[in-house]
C-alpha cells in the first residue's frame, strides 16, 4: 500500500475442515471496560480472546482517551487517541473504535485489568493452533455479507473469534477499507515509529502480518493475561 502499511506476507485461500467443540468454547463470562462495555470471550487452543473489537474511550485507570477527527492533527499524532472510521459513530457499536499504536502503549492501560492487546508472538500461537496463516483467517471471520464485501472468501468463524472488516485510518488521517479488511493491532514494536499486527480480507481464507506507522488507527482485541 504504503511505505507506512508494509505487507509482510501473501496469504493462500484453502480448504479448511475445524470442528469447534474441539477447538473453541464460547465463554459466558462477561468481561466489562471501564465505559461499563460488556464483551463476550472465546477461549481457543490456551488463549482466550473477547470476540468483540475494543471500543473504550478511556484507560483503564479513567483517563480519557482523545477523539481525534481531524486529519492534519491526527497525522502529528506521537500520544494516544482513537477515532471512528470516517468519524462516524454509527460504525462503533458494531465495529469498535480505531486506535493508534500510541494509545496500546500508554502505561494506563488499554484494555481492562486482567487483559492485554496481544504480542506478535501471542498472534502466532493463535495462527498455528488455528492451522496456518494460509488458512486461520477463514476460521476467524464472521460469516455472511452484512458486515463482510462478497465473497468473504472460506469465512466459517469455526474458531469464534469472530473478526469483523472494521477498515483502518492511514498515519495521513484517511480511512480505508471497511467492509473489506480487518486490521488488528499487536503490541510488538517494530522500529522507534512503526509496530506490527494482523490483518484478514474479504477475499482470502488467510491472515497476513503487516508492519504500520504508530500513528495509523487499527482495531484492538484484548487477550486474557
Amino acid at each position: 500500500m504504503t511505505k507506512y502499511l508494509l505487507i509482510l506476507s501473501i496469504a493462500l485461500a484453502a480448504t479448511f475442515s475445524f470442528n469447534k467443540n474441539n477447538n473453541a468454547i464460547i465463554s459466558t463470562n462477561i468481561v466489562i471496560d471501564v465505559d461499563g462495555n460488556k464483551y463476550d470471550t472465546v477461549t481457543i487452543g490456551t488463549q482466550t480472546w473477547m470476540v468483540e473489537n475494543l471500543r473504550t474511550t478511556r484507560y483503564r485507570d479513567g483517563t480519557p482517551i482523545p477523539n481525534v477527527t481531524e486529519r492534519p492533527d491526527w497525522n502529528e499524532l506521537s500520544t494516544g487517541a482513537y477515532c471512528d472510521y470516517n468519524n462516524d459513530a454509527k460504525n462503533v457499536n458494531t465495529n469498535g473504535h480505531l486506535y493508534n499504536w500510541y494509545a496500546i502503549s500508554n502505561p494506563a492501560g488499554l484494555c481492562p485489568a486482567g487483559w492485554h492487546i496481544a504480542t506478535d508472538s501471542e498472534w502466532a500461537v493463535l495462527i498455528t493452533y488455528l492451522g496456518h496463516d494460509s488458512i486461520a483467517g477463514g476460521v476467524m471471520k464472521a460469516i455472511g455479507l452484512t458486515q463482510w464485501e462478497n465473497p468473504n472468501a472460506w469465512a466459517t468463524n469455526s474458531s469464534g473469534f469472530t473478526a469483523l472488516p472494521a477498515g483502518y485510518r492511514h498515519a495521513n488521517g484517511e480511512f480505508y477499507k471497511l467492509g473489506e479488511n480487518g486490521y488488528f493491532w499487536s503490541s510488538t514494536e517494530t522500529f522507534s515509529y512503526s509496530a506490527c499486527g494482523r490483518y484478514l480480507s474479504y477475499n482470502t481464507g488467510g491472515i497476513d502480518r503487516f508492519i504500520a506507522n504508530k500513528q495509523s488507527g487499527f482495531s484492538c482485541r484484548c487477550i486474557k493475561n
